[in-house]
């Protein structure tokens, strides 16, 4: 084939070229003169052979080049072709399908879901209805949630017990010297003043 081709050419012009390169060699150590200008004859022989050889193998280059393209292309096409077949196939199918659908029954189906929906609502509004309860007034159960608020606060911060538990318990004017035990506390735990 063309790679057979190609590759017998390609070793040909190497050949070659170890043959232009002894002429080169020989010419420069050789003094102008007619053995001069035989070597020099030889050297052009071949470099004009290597030439043509060059051009055969451009040839078949472009050649191998236009075979790929060409099988490309036609790879291409029939890539198109399946492609543009699968996309009517699954048209007919959709369209198969799609005469199987009823519009409307789908509409009528999205509004009875929604009138159960509805329907379901105001039944767990009946079922969760309380009897005997007196009506609260919104604002009283905001005013008794903002004072809860105000409770949780004050009983979350504890940290004034960790300073009374630091403090002194001799009484003022006292000194720390004398028995804890026989001073006085008051309610809170604290020296009671005098």
């Amino acid at each position: 084939g063309i790679n057979a081709e190609y590759g017998s050419i390609e070793k040909k012009i190497q050949k070659l070229d170890v043959e232009l390169k002894r002429y080169s060699d020989q010419m420069k150590k050789m003094r102008d003169g007619p053995s001069k200008n035989m070597v020099k004859q030889k050297a052009l022989r071949v470099l004009k052979q290597k030439r043509s050889y060059e051009n055969q193998l451009e040839g078949i280059r472009n050649q191998s080049f236009n075979m790929e393209q060409t099988n490309y292309t036609t790879q291409s096409l029939k890539d198109t072709k399946a492609t543009v077949d699968a996309m009517k196939t699954g048209l007919t199918q959709m369209k198969k399908e799609y005469k199987k659908i009823d519009i409307d029954k789908i509409e009528d189906l999205q509004d009875d879901m929604a009138d159960m929906m509805e329907d379901a609502q105001e039944i767990q509004e009946i079922m969760g209805r309380q009897y005997g309860m007196p009506d609260i007034d919104d604002a009283d159960l905001e005013a008794e949630l903002d004072a809860l608020g105000d409770e949780l606060l004050f009983d979350d911060d504890m940290s004034y017990l960790d300073e009374a538990a630091e403090a002194p318990t001799n009484a003022p004017g006292t000194s720390a010297k004398e028995d804890p035990s026989s001073t006085q506390l008051d309610e809170f735990g604290l020296p009671a003043l005098s």
